[in-house]
């Protein structure tokens, strides 16, 4: 049943506004391709009595459903055998009282909370559509937030008590599909141009969003809350404890943008920098908000041309430093038959260096080998130079293949490793290979330095340092390291082992290796996510920055468990000190952060188990 968007248009805005309807006028003036649905409508609406004053809202929001419930069909994507562990996982409930397994957390070891966010699509899997407009899905990073949370408290006795929890963030997209009780929103992102475009109209006026608001990406503490967020809607602030959703942050509603997923504490000042990209002018916004996180100090237009997907910024002690590369959204693009979401192999990649309190005049742009650049491991001042540190691949994961591609051939030749010599940036194989790539920009001269730290043994992504540090020169920095050969099996990335790398330390080998790296294998079929490092107490800028102790979600693909690992970074090769037993597994996910105990001073009640 074909139905053009025109007469889409046309009969979702007469149902919506009409005066005074009547079943016969309905009747006389609904499209032919529509009558069938119609016969379903009436049995709906109770068109012969209608109070338009008080039902005509309710009415248009019926025919809308109907309309969707006639001409979408949703279907589930399955999780093959490999893939077992991303698919989503229930709530717990009360928080379960957990105990190590392995070893005994040290004396110093922080009170606090280990968060992870991540996708867990709510009714079960992701879904595509099949439509008479074309075929669109969900891709892999859209299922709904939630949280997974170690607490660690010291008792009178000064041992440990250690509890579990899990929890959906709720956002107002989640709660209208949970009273749905089924899937609502049409995937809006990849697919046919005409299914998304339908899919962006239908969603805004049936649901008020374009897209279902996932914030499940990136957990982050600023002045003693925690937030978990998505770049596409504004930061959720989470009790620390109940892990209940208390309601969308925009700085009294000051910030009215999307949020980036990795907003970054200035060194020195502590005040949070963030920025918010946007399909419409403006397309990148800068902000900083105060301290106390009560005050919006500056917010500037960054004025770039399009709306580049920038998933993370960096901060140095005078600079933002934002990541503009080709990787864009684009509505016009899509409506002439493109996707929404495209990484340009032939674009630009550079780097703005922004003061704090600058604005778009005053940022320099330097242009560097075109690449992807989705994480930042830390930037920094050093003399005249601006350096940034993060992990560059030659192609984008996100959103994956042009659209009709098979997607699991797809990653699967991507995650490969690639050949040691690239002759082209159009090699079959290994071109998801994320190296940690170092770039310095002089200020003065304008001249900018590249090199690759890591080598071409290992891809490593999701990397972190000291939070200390965070925009200041540091000697050490940790990633996670994909396990090429699962994550081509699977289509999607697993992570078989964690890098320390020691940038003060050169190291040249067979692998164009440019400093010392150590890695921290996990035992076969195990696999990490959710990596954060957790300084001593006491710990500070200056000293010991690798006196601590990581901290990660390690699930077993053969028992199908759970543990937490928590590892010496002093000793970072050997064996974990404590792995923690969990009472049910924790499906793969994104990014987490250690808040201490001065975050949560409430109690939280746990259950045994």
């Amino acid at each position: 049943m074909a139905v053009s968007p025109f007469a889409l248009r046309v009969n979702a805005s007469t149902n919506r506004h009409s005066v005074s309807p009547s079943s016969d006028h309905l009747k006389k003036s609904i499209s032919p391709a529509l009558k069938p649905i119609w016969k379903e409508l009436q049995q709906q609406l109770p068109l012969k009595k209608i109070d338009v004053s008080n039902t005509v809202k309710k009415a248009s929001g019926i025919v809308l459903d109907v309309l969707v419930d006639g001409l979408y069909r949703f279907v589930d994507q399955p999780y093959l055998p490999s893939q077992k562990n991303f698919a989503p996982v229930q709530e717990i409930g009360e928080a379960v009282e957990v105990a190590c397994l392995e070893g005994d957390l040290p004396a110093d070891f922080p009170e606090g909370v280990f968060v992870r966010n991540g996708p867990n699509p709510q009714f079960g899997c992701l879904q595509s559509i099949v439509s008479p407009f074309g075929a669109a899905s969900e891709t892999w990073a859209e299922g709904e937030g939630m949280l997974h949370a170690l607490f660690f408290k010291k008792t009178r006795n000064s041992d440990w008590s250690i509890s579990y929890k899990n929890k959906y963030i709720e956002t107002e997209t989640f709660k209208i599909e949970k009273q749905r009780n089924k899937p609502s929103f049409i995937p809006a992102i990849e697919g046919d141009s005409l299914a998304v475009l339908a899919a962006i109209f239908l969603n805004q006026i049936r649901l008020r969003a374009v897209n279902k608001l996932v914030c499940n990406t990136n957990v982050f503490e600023h002045s003693g809350k925690l937030y978990a967020i998505a770049e596409n809607y504004l930061p959720h602030e989470i009790d620390s404890q109940s892990l209940e959703t208390l309601g969308v942050w925009n700085c009294n509603e000051d910030w009215g943008q999307p949020c980036t997923s990795h907003p970054k504490k200035a060194p020195r000042s502590g005040e949070l920098v963030l920025m918010g990209i946007d399909v419409k002018k403006p397309f990148l916004v800068v902000g900083v908000i105060s301290v106390d996180g009560k005050e919006l100090l500056h917010k500037m237009d960054v004025q770039l041309r399009k709306c580049v997907l920038s998933h993370e910024m960096g901060v140095t002690e005078r600079y933002n430093i934002i990541v503009d590369h080709p990787l864009s959204m684009d509505v016009s693009r899509l409506a002439k038959g493109g996707q929404l979401l495209y990484y340009d192999k032939q674009g630009t990649t550079r780097f703005g260096v922004m003061p704090r309190y600058g604005d778009a005049n005053s940022i320099r742009w330097f242009d560097v080998e075109t690449c992807c650049t989705f994480h930042l491991l830390n930037t920094f001042e050093d003399g005249d130079e601006v350096v940034v540190r993060g992990c560059r691949a030659m192609a984008a994961i996100l959103p994956g293949p042009d659209w009709g591609v098979n997607k699991f051939d797809w990653f699967s030749r991507g995650f490969k490793l690639p050949p040691k010599k690239r002759e082209n940036d159009n090699e079959e194989e290994g071109f998801l290979f994320a190296c940690v790539y170092e770039w310095r920009l002089n200020m003065e001269t304008g001249e900018v330095k590249e090199r690759n730290l890591s080598g071409t043994h290992s891809s490593m992504d999701f990397p972190f340092v000291n939070g200390n540090f965070t925009g200041l020169k540091n000697k050490f920095g940790f990633t996670q390291v994909v396990d090429s050969v699962a994550s081509s099996s699977s289509g999607l990335a697993k992570y078989g082992s964690l890098a320390k790398l020691y940038f003060d330390e050169p190291q040249e080998g067979e692998y164009e290796q440019a400093v010392k790296v150590e890695y921290h294998k996990f035992e076969e079929s195990n696999y990490c996510s959710g990596s954060v490092f957790v300084a001593k107490s006491g710990n500070a800028e200056g000293e010991g920055e690798d006196d601590g102790w990581i901290v990660t979600f390690v699930h077993n693909e053969v028992s199908d468990e759970t543990q937490v690992h928590v590892i010496d970074t002093k000793n970072f090769e050997g064996e974990p000190i404590a792995k923690i037993a969990l009472p049910q597994r924790v499906t793969y996910g994104f990014h987490g952060t250690f808040a201490p105990m001065t975050t949560h001073k409430s109690i939280h009640r746990s259950r045994k188990i």
